[in-house]
């Protein structure tokens, strides 16, 4: 009944309203005043009365209006006023808290003891000593260079994940780079290729995705002098092909021609006025096999650059393709980097961010397990890409086999991102994620690059904190045994029990270990990615 009195209920209220100042309106100058406003919700109403696409407004017009009202601001209601510390939507306050305070050069510590539910499923922590060592610095440092590169690269343990110029502004990518070069770590490129922006003396991954942005002839191949001219460049220390990632494996992406500027299109090598399109899959290789050779291809171009490759995991076997054509060609990438299913910047179909990849901390164990059952382990550096923003998010990456970690939205939250999930649509209400001008002002350069580099700094000091309170010299010691996680209720279990480093060389020597790994690697074929029967 009482839906049935509101329907058009404001409705009619308008319209009598109108009349009523209509006739007071010679007389009244208050009744003048109000005539305009009343007239136009009374045309508003009509309006909805007559529209066909909302069923609400037909039902309910004007008043319906505030329903559409509310949904709209509802992300920033729930943000501001609703939400607890510790939900995670995709970052919790206390997530988001944390990098602010370290990025502004704060006090990050916290009174009256955790809030964590300690006792709940799910909860984790990591093995203290009774020794604790004090470690003098912070500047973590891995080395990354197999025996057929000639140019290792002495790579900072945390740096900046891929993300493009184009889904970034202008702004955004000279604060990252310039933040990257006063903490002395890397930045990914993403792959829209190297932009004027990003060449501000920060070390650079180039990433080259399946639209060879930045190393692409017309027709949108790899153009190998392309490469070689762009890699190049000294900032340039290492080479990343994407096979996939982790918001969206195995889609590709269209940027329309309406949001491709002058400054995207020399980034890309590619035409203005038409869309610029990301195919799903590379045209430079199709085979495990001709991958191997297409990274030794980049290797020589790039004068011996460290060069590797960034993926999501999904079909394992697909995975062991790649080791066996490694085994069989005597060519080995310098690094593979693990992007988790978690997600970063790019805008996914729902089904994909939800549904589609295989998380971090699986995809990375598979990975080093793999590899040391081939014997490779030892020749390939490992990195990990997926909400890793603390120092304990990196201490446990590194336990469970990465050798750094890269952090994409951890280094956007530096740079004033407010979690607004606009990413996409060009209205990023801090000039982070957009290209509107007058939005990506709002984004001071030199104060952004500064908090870049503190964010960098503190996490790591954090993660020297925590390595010593283990009785470690380097976060590089931390081994699953050192990871404690509670499976239910008061049930705690060691983290080596539910991920064990398997034995070096088990697959060379045809050892089962179990979860399946030595089957997989019997349907592996180094020639081809296809199954050879209807296993992944």
């Amino acid at each position: 009944m009482i839906h049935a009195a509101l329907r058009f209920s404001i409705f009619g209220l308008c319209l009598m309203g109108t009349l009523g100042a209509a006739l007071l309106a010679a007389s009244h100058a208050e009744a003048r005043i109000a005539l305009p406003l009343l007239a136009a919700l009374c045309l508003l109403g009509l309006y909805d009365l007559s529209q066909r696409r909302h069923a609400i407004l037909r039902n309910y017009p004007v008043i319906g209006h505030l329903r559409y009202i509310l949904e709209s601001i509802r992300p920033e209601m729930r943000q501001y006023f609703f939400e607890n510390d510790q939900d995670e939507e995709p970052f919790s306050r206390d997530e988001r808290t944390l990098i602010y305070q370290r990025a502004k050069n704060i006090e990050d510590a916290r009174p009256f003891g955790t809030r964590k539910p300690v006792y709940d499923a799910g909860y984790q922590w990591l093995t203290h000593s009774v020794l604790p060592k004090t470690i003098a610095g912070s500047d973590f440092r891995v080395t990354i260079g197999g025996p057929d590169c000639k140019r290792p690269y002495a790579a900072s343990i945390y740096n900046i994940s891929a993300m493009s110029y184009g889904a970034l502004s202008d702004n955004a990518i000279l604060a990252l780079n310039r933040g990257a070069k006063a903490g002395g770590f890397a930045h990914d490129t993403g792959e829209g290729g190297i932009s004027a922006f990003h060449l501000q003396g920060g070390d650079l991954i180039f990433e080259i995705g399946s639209g060879y942005f930045g190393c692409r002839d017309a027709a949108g191949h790899f153009d190998p002098e392309a490469f070689r001219e762009a890699a190049a460049h000294p900032q340039v220390r290492m080479i990343e092909v994407k096979l996939s990632q982790g918001a969206k494996p195995g889609l590709g992406g269209v940027l329309p021609a309406a949001k491709i500027t002058p400054e995207i299109a020399r980034a890309r090598a590619v035409p203005m006025g038409v869309d610029c399109i990301s195919p799903r899959a590379h045209s430079a290789f199709s085979t495990p096999l001709e991958l191997m050779e297409f990274l030794a291809t980049l290797r020589r171009l790039s004068d011996g650059k460290p060069v590797g490759f960034k993926l999501c995991i999904g079909h394992r076997r697909e995975f062991m393709c790649l080791v066996k054509a490694m085994l069989a060609t005597g060519i080995t990438p310098d690094f593979i980097v693990i992007d988790g299913k978690e997600g970063g910047t790019g805008a996914a179909p729902l089904e994909f961010a939800n549904h589609m990849g295989m998380p971090l901390i699986e995809g990375l164990t598979f990975v080093h397990n793999t590899l040391r059952g081939a014997g490779l382990r030892d020749r390939i550096r490992l990195g990990a890409s997926g909400k890793l923003v603390s120092a304990f998010d990196i201490a446990k990456a590194m336990a469970l086999g990465a050798d750094w970690a890269n952090s994409a939205r951890g280094f956007m939250f530096a740079l004033g991102c407010i979690q607004s999930q606009s990413c996409h649509t060009n209205r990023c209400p801090v000039g982070v994620a957009t290209q509107d001008r007058m939005r990506a002002r709002a984004l001071v350069v030199p104060d952004k690059a500064e908090r870049v580099a503190n964010f960098h700094r503190n996490t790591l000091h954090a993660l020297a904190e925590i390595t010593g309170a283990a009785g470690l010299d380097h976060p590089g010691e931390f081994r699953p045994h050192h990871l404690m996680l509670r499976e239910k209720d008061r049930n705690v279990i060691v983290g080596n029990q539910v991920y064990p480093e398997l034995p070096v060389g088990f697959l060379l020597e045809g050892r089962d270990e179990g979860a399946g790994y030595l089957a997989r690697w019997r349907r592996a074929d180094p020639a081809s990615f296809r199954p050879t029967d209807d296993g992944v």
